[in-house]
């Protein structure tokens, strides 16, 4: 009944756990906001004080079938250290989801673009939990603020690997090669940084690529209320992991 935050994260195989719920609950959160599958396909849980839903295998519905099949997948890719970039989109490109992955292979390992921290660090699970609620929340408030989807979209999801430690012929359950054309999109793009949420072995973050008319109706200011680190931050579209953008 409960998405239970451990009381403590001192191992991969815990931090590896706590991810791995973090995405489910977010691509549950996404789907469910935007509308993608009818009620039936989730069921109802609590991360702390936060309501959220979580997607279920449901027979009358095959497209929440098949996203759970591309989670396993994921799983599968981020339990063996390959994964890097995995993307959840609305073709031709409306909105694009990306969660990008960051981890160690020897331990604790946090020097994720921060000055202040030192590879050593450990990140205490009072934070990570903190840092978990406020991107469910922000998710929570963007997709209730985004403009309502055209009636025809399609879901798919693309995994972008570590090239230097997957092997070529590597292929996640419920996927298969495919050619990294990019993002098309039909209107004028930005991408939001949504926050990010560290463990001492994991890094998960959170962007997301959408037309910038759809953003029109968001209310900053309430975005900002909700922001408690750095400010959200909007700028210039990238396919895969951009750096470079301005604050709202």
């Amino acid at each position: 009944s409960a998405v239970v935050f451990p009381k403590k994260i001192a191992t991969e195989q815990q931090s590896l756990m706590l991810v791995k719920r973090l995405l489910a609950v977010a691509v549950s959160c996404i789907t469910y906001l935007r509308g993608i599958f009818p009620e039936s396909a989730y069921g109802t849980r609590y991360m702390d004080d936060v309501c959220v839903k979580i997607l279920r295998e449901d027979k009358n519905c095959p497209g929440s079938t098949q996203l759970v099949k591309w989670m396993l997948g994921c799983y599968d890719a981020l339990q063996k250290k390959y994964l890097n970039n995995p993307w959840l989109c609305l073709q031709i490109v409306t909105e694009c989801y990306h969660f990008k992955f960051k981890y160690t292979h020897n331990g604790p390992l946090l020097d994720f673009g921060s000055k202040d921290r030192k590879s050593d660090s450990t990140i205490p699970c009072a934070d990570t939990k903190k840092a978990s609620i406020l991107l469910i929340r922000k998710i929570f408030i963007l997709m209730q603020n985004l403009s309502p989807l055209p009636n025809d979209v399609c879901l798919t999801m693309k995994l972008l690997y570590y090239d230097e430690v997957t092997p070529p012929d590597y292929q996640p359950p419920g996927f298969k090669e495919a050619k990294d054309e990019g993002l098309m999109f039909r209107e004028e793009p930005m991408y939001l940084n949504v926050g990010e949420v560290p463990t001492s072995f994991h890094m998960l973050k959170l962007k997301i690529t959408t037309e910038k008319q759809r953003m029109e109706n968001v209310d900053r200011d309430i975005l900002r209320q909700e922001e408690t680190a750095e400010p959200l931050q909007v700028g210039g579209v990238s396919r895969d992991d951009p750096e470079e953008s301005q604050d709202m």
